[in-house]
């Protein structure tokens, strides 16, 4: 089965985006693939983090989730939606949430983002806690390839989360790493998810220099579970395609048992 990460280098408009976003998805489906990724902040990137606010949505209505539903329904594959802002109680804040659709258009599952991006420097700082709720719930769903697990972006760093997914044939990762943090860390990160978990890994990102000012590192990739990467985009729009074949996991489980051999477990 092909899967695919769409890149892209979204701004301010969120109707651009949008037409950016189907446009990328149409390539997609045209190259292949079953299972589609949106990067993070697909919707979105404002002048001010406080503009996701403005075009949050309640969950279950709204232009981005029809959006989403209608093209799965249309193009008849599962997409996972990347992320977008989905109102809260708290009324300055929202949750950065990952919607997942099937062929036919139907929600499967949302996964609100849990780690909260906190970095600063001589010329850079993000606090998401500013605007974002964290979740709170781990987050799988069933798929023809076998249980997908979902991550989002910072969640990248804690290895405790994907360990606590369980037995995955895939896991995915929209995101929007920084150029300064993802140029040290993103591949390595990813790489280290799929090795340990020895599953397929899916990212992807926002790739590129944004209205705002902000670039970001791009590189959405396909790594298979033995840590090799089967495809890569380092910058600007564009699809990453991989075909997934559970015959290698299974020889790579067989041949080096990790799993089986674990005495700790996680405990979240």
């Amino acid at each position: 089965m092909k899967i695919a990460s769409v890149q892209m280098v979204s701004g301010p408009d969120p109707q651009l985006n949008q037409a950016s976003a189907r446009r990328l998805l149409e390539e997609a489906k045209r190259l292949g693939a079953e299972l589609i990724a949106l990067p993070e902040y697909w919707p979105v990137m404002g002048l001010r983090d406080t503009d996701k606010i403005a075009c949050a949505e309640e969950f279950g209505d709204g232009p981005l989730q029809s959006f989403l539903a209608q093209a799965a329904r249309e193009l008849s594959v599962c997409i996972v939606g990347g992320t977008i802002p989905l109102r809260s109680l708290e009324t300055n804040k929202i949750f950065n949430a990952c919607l997942v659709y099937d062929m036919q258009g139907q929600l499967l599952t949302r996964y609100d983002k849990i780690h909260l991006f906190g970095f600063q420097n001589e010329t850079e700082c993000y606090q998401e806690s500013n605007t974002i709720v964290p979740g709170t719930q781990i987050q799988t769903f069933s798929h023809p390839l076998g249980k997908v697990g979902l991550g989002i972006c910072y969640d990248l760093r804690f290895p405790e989360l994907f360990r606590a997914m369980g037995d995955c044939a895939l896991m995915i990762l929209p995101a929007a790493f920084t150029h300064t943090t993802g140029q040290a860390h993103w591949e390595i990160l990813l790489r280290a998810r799929a090795i340990e978990n020895q599953c397929y890994v899916l990212a992807s990102a926002q790739g590129g220099l944004h209205t705002n000012g902000r670039r970001t590192w791009g590189h959405s990739m396909i790594v298979d579970p033995w840590g090799r990467v089967l495809d890569e985009l380092d910058e600007g729009e564009g699809i990453v395609l991989a075909d997934i074949d559970l015959a290698v996991t299974t020889k790579i489980r067989k041949q080096l048992p990790a799993l089986q051999h674990r005495i700790l477990k996680p405990q979240i």
